[in-house]
């Protein structure tokens, strides 16, 4: 685990060359076809010598819900182990995360009449017109929930709409967790100013491997819109917004930015609250000789 532009992948790939394990992406924009240079998704001659698991697996018009998340990794992690290997689950989406350990509430399906009802709201009304109504509704999701985050604050309120009953109410009676034991590394630059430079230097790289041009051509699909879960991803939003008038590129670039600084702070935040997490400092590059030995003394637990 870790935040954006922390060497997951990297050390993934190391592990995965060394011992009998299989890689399960748990990244929420991994998932979409069509969409690899804003995702950093690992390169075609990667993934085909060392296959991902939820990789490339629907199309950016299509939804995908954490719940099919906790469905599809649980399957996977079955399968893996049945044929004697160890699941490894990298990747950023802390609430794929969350769910997989801590189990799922039984929440409602979408209803596409009220999103397009909230969707218009946001048109009109902006984001903070939604924070506000599901303050009243429910504060404790509203303090957790960013008043820059539509996907979450649409799916507050839309379950409350559907049940009647705030989406804090209805997580408190969840699946059992989750039965494996985990061992959980966690990756990041402890220095601050060193992630938030990588970052910055990871949207020129992308911007130089074509990512405008990724952007143009889900832009001209016909199929894709504003409002997709795909769309939404920090980057692509900024890069649609550009190509819809909003921002000229250099502002959008800025805005892409500044967003994955603030996805990474909050990804941070929810790492620091796993109390059972080994942090290693990627600060320098993969700390290895630290990791191997990390998990050379796990490997009674990965036995058993």
């Amino acid at each position: 685990m870790g935040p954006t532009a922390a060497g997951k992948t990297d050390l993934a790939l190391k592990l995965a060359s060394q011992y009998p394990v299989e890689i399960i992406s748990v990244d929420s924009a991994l998932v979409y076809r069509g969409m690899d240079i804003g995702t950093a998704k690992p390169e075609s001659a990667i993934l085909a010598q060392f296959p991902h698991h939820l990789v490339n697996i629907i199309e950016p018009t299509e939804h995908y819900s954490v719940g099919d998340f906790r469905r599809d990794a649980l399957c996977l992690m079955a399968d893996i182990t049945h044929r004697g290997k160890i699941p490894i689950l990298v990747g950023g989406t802390m609430l794929y995360f969350k769910a997989l350990q801590q189990g799922l509430a039984e929440l409602p399906e979408a209803d596409l009449v009220i999103r397009a009802r909230l969707d218009q709201q946001i048109s009109e009304f902006g984001l903070k017109y939604l924070h506000d109504r599901l303050m009243q509704v429910d504060p404790t999701s509203a303090k957790r929930i960013h008043q820059n985050d539509p996907q979450r604050l649409q799916r507050a309120l839309e379950v409350f709409e559907i049940t009647g009953k705030s989406l804090t109410e209805l997580t408190q009676s969840v699946e059992p967790e989750i039965p494996y034991q985990v061992i959980k590394m966690i990756l990041s630059p402890f220095d601050r100013s060193v992630l938030h430079e990588r970052i910055a230097q990871r949207y020129q790289t992308m911007m130089t491997n074509g990512f405008l041009n990724e952007v143009k051509a889900l832009h001209e699909r016909g199929d894709c819109h504003a409002t997709l879960p795909a769309i939404r991803a920090v980057g692509y939003r900024q890069m649609w917004q550009h190509l819809s008038g909003d921002y000229d590129l250099e502002t959008a670039i800025e805005k892409a930015i500044i967003a994955t600084r603030q996805m990474a702070k909050r990804q941070l935040t929810w790492l620091r609250a796993q109390d059972d997490g080994v942090w290693f400092d990627t600060g320098q590059g993969l700390p290895m000789a630290q990791i191997m030995t990390f998990l050379t003394d796990q490997m009674p637990k990965l036995n058993n």
